[in-house]
């Protein structure tokens, strides 16, 4: 039985439609990187190796919108069994994956490609399970050992994701208990990522389409595989793979917050063409109700909530394919 979504089915089909992609969006890559690393332990350090590490940190997330830590205290034992435990239930023929409570998740955890695609630049080689926090509780019993992989990721994930944006923001302004107030366990998600070989050439199908991440910030865990990009003065840069580390992006929730002093920095994932590629993201995000405003003046953007935001986005990719984002609340 197979494992895999029809991605080339739904790819021939978009082949015979428009393929639009604008010129800076071409698949050429001028280097490969090493992102901005920063050492966790530094903090303990004493005053002054704080105070560096710190500003180390806000301009990386300044100038890249992306860095990676080492020391961030999620073991390799459990960053290895997440990808293992990927590889299990992924492997699980698609009919099976596409069932309505598969894992007795909400129907809508599974996912494949781009319901929404137009055209193969919006079209995304690639599956996933996207996961609430809240309901990794009512996953099914005899996945006890993926279930309790994932309780131990993203329970370290989300001290980390806490600690790193308590430490951005220390400077902006926001009420220190900002973070603790809107961004509960149980309002992030993680998400669990396939992208199987693809047959076509890179520069015609993405395993993940160019986009931002609609949260504060994303921890990524990606295997050695590589294939992550992002876009860095109009230029697709490849991020070198680091299996000590884990990869933390500015999203635009910051961006926001912090007025454009950091920034939420497209990219997207290049499909494999010999091997699959594994990955997990833990979304760090506030409450539907959480009101999102610039800190720092004059502001840039208006006050909306997470709420208004993730409406905004649904109602633009339905009619275009295509997140529009933080533009959308500009003064």
């Amino acid at each position: 039985m197979s494992i895999d979504p029809p991605f080339q089915e739904t790819c021939n089909a978009l082949f015979k439609g428009p393929f639009v992609r604008a010129e800076d969006e071409k698949f050429v890559v001028v280097e490969e990187c090493e992102l901005p690393l920063i050492d966790m332990n530094c903090l303990t350090l004493g005053q002054k190796e704080r105070e560096k590490c710190i500003k180390k940190m806000a301009e990386a997330a300044s100038e890249w919108g992306f860095f990676q830590v080492v020391n961030h205290g999620i073991s390799q034992e459990v960053l290895q069994s997440m990808i293992y435990e990927q590889i299990k239930v992924f492997h699980e023929p698609l009919s099976k994956k596409t069932e309505e409570n598969f894992l007795n998740l909400p129907s809508n955890s599974y996912r494949w490609g781009n319901p929404d695609a137009t055209c193969l630049r919006q079209f995304s080689w690639s599956e996933a399970l996207h996961i609430s926090l809240a309901d990794i509780s009512r996953m099914d019993g005899y996945k006890t050992t993926l279930r309790s992989t994932i309780e131990a990721f993203a329970g370290t994930a989300a001290t980390l994701a806490q600690s790193l944006a308590e430490i951005l923001a220390q400077n902006l302004g926001v009420k220190s208990n900002y973070f603790g107030e809107y961004c509960t366990p149980n309002t992030s998600y993680l998400r669990m990522n396939r992208y199987p070989p693809c047959p076509f050439f890179s520069d015609q199908v993405c395993g993940l389409m160019p986009h931002t991440d609609s949260d504060f910030l994303t921890i990524i865990y990606q295997d050695q595989t590589g294939g992550l990009q992002l876009k860095k003065h109009g230029r697709w840069l490849t991020v070198r793979p680091n299996p000590q580390s884990v990869i933390i992006n500015i999203g635009d929730l910051f961006q926001v917050l912090s007025n454009n002093v950091f920034r939420s920095m497209e990219h997207r994932v290049l499909a494999p063409q010999q091997v699959e590629r594994f990955s997990v993201a833990y979304f760090y995000c506030p409450s539907y109700d959480a009101v999102i405003q610039c800190y720092g003046k004059p502001a840039m953007y208006r006050k909306f909530s997470f709420r208004e935001y993730k409406q905004q986005i649904q109602k633009d990719v339905q009619a275009t394919g295509d997140k529009v984002g933080v533009s959308r609340f500009l003064l």
